[in-house]
């Protein structure tokens, strides 16, 4: 039976990368792999078919050679000893590959070997915290709790109980692997006696089963510094959950938010006010007095005829920068308030006023009576 297009065999086009022809190599040896469909001849012969496709299309030169000559090229008929075909002894990339294949099954992946008593970092931990604005301009230290795994105190984080000790596995020989025949492929999976450890505890400790960690809550206290903001990632290396058999803890991530403010709108380090002044002041000008982010009071002198949105900036009296001496800048907007709930006087006033202000009082208003009136002419 004549043999199929390498190219087709693969499912990859004739002006294919590299890359792409690796990426389908992977994915139909995955697929195929006798370890994934034990008995089944066909999956063997297609997982054969596959991984020698791909030994002649890795290689730019074999690549080449075939592109020329076809499947005659690995037969040593164009001259010299061809480039050998399919070879179930593997070597540079084409081993490293497989490593990756099989890590799926066997645990491990390429450039890892299993070893007695490996060691694992632990994992990474994340936490939520809320603080006031306040807190966030001054800084301050909070108490969270945690919960996770830490060391177990009854064995020192060995699993092994008092006395007793990790033995080598007899199952792997210590080697943490164990080897078996698929066909005309030598597989090496990870030892299911002692996980890949290459050893055994004899008597594990009753605190933690053997894990050598418990779960237990913590109480920790976070430094908080000035000018956090939003979404501030605090790092507390270390505090984590254990590492298994000794290795390393893992580190604890505080995520900060800032709850809202009954004065301030916050952007960045610079702070919004806003303060409402009645319509006397805002047409006669005054004094008022406004909040600023350190809980002080400031004052600032209104203008006459000072306008409803109108923004006062007081500069450096925002939040601290974080991580700098720097601070950013106060805006206080005024907000004109129109008088409610009259009595008959003051609407007398109101409208005694009326028939006495000219054309330059409200020039706003004159303007738009003015276009609103062409526009109807």
């Amino acid at each position: 039976m004549a043999k199929r297009d390498y190219y087709d065999v693969l499912g990859v086009q004739k002006n294919s990368s590299e890359d792409d022809i690796k990426k389908a190599f992977r994915n139909l040896a995955k697929e195929n792999h006798p370890d994934k469909n034990p008995g089944d001849q066909q999956a063997e012969k297609r997982f054969k078919e596959i991984s020698e496709a791909y030994e002649t299309l890795k290689d730019s030169q074999s690549r080449s050679a075939y592109d020329q000559f076809g499947h005659a090229a690995s037969q040593g008929g164009m001259g010299g000893s061809g480039f050998g075909g399919f070879n179930a002894n593997f070597t540079g990339s084409m081993s490293d590959i497989f490593e990756d294949i099989f890590g799926e099954f066997t645990g491990r992946r390429s450039g890892q070997r299993s070893r007695s008593n490996t060691q694992k970092r632990g994992a990474d931990l994340r936490a939520e915290m809320e603080i006031d604005l306040k807190d966030a301009y001054f800084g301050t230290s909070e108490q969270l709790n945690i919960n996770g795994n830490v060391g177990c105190d009854d064995c020192n984080s060995s699993g092994a109980s008092k006395g007793s000790d990790r033995v080598q596995c007899q199952n792997c020989g210590g080697s943490g692997t164990v080897r078996a025949q698929q066909g005309f492929f030598t597989l090496e999976r990870t030892c299911s006696v002692c996980s890949g450890n290459g050893s055994v505890i004899q008597n594990p400790c009753r605190s933690c089963g053997g894990s050598g960690r418990v779960r237990k809550n913590r109480k920790l206290s976070v430094n908080i510094p000035t000018g956090v903001g939003d979404g501030t990632r605090i790092r507390l290396s270390g505090e984590g959950e254990a590492g298994e058999n000794g290795g390393p803890n893992g580190d604890l991530y505080v995520f900060l938010s800032i709850r809202p403010d009954n004065f301030f709108k916050r952007n960045e380090s610079d702070v919004l006010c806003e303060i409402p002044i009645d319509f006397i002041t805002a047409t006669l000008g005054g004094e008022m007095e406004v909040p600023s982010p350190d809980g002080k009071k400031l004052r600032i002198s209104i203008p006459e005829s000072c306008q409803n949105g109108r923004q006062f900036r007081l500069k450096g009296k925002g939040m601290p920068v974080l991580q700098s001496k720097r601070f950013g800048d106060l805006y206080v907007q005024i907000h004109v308030e129109v008088p409610k709930n009259l009595n008959s006087k003051q609407k007398t006033v109101l409208k005694n006023f009326s028939t006495l202000h000219s054309k330059d009082t409200n020039p706003e208003t004159t303007s738009y009576l003015k276009k609103l009136g062409s526009l109807f002419k």
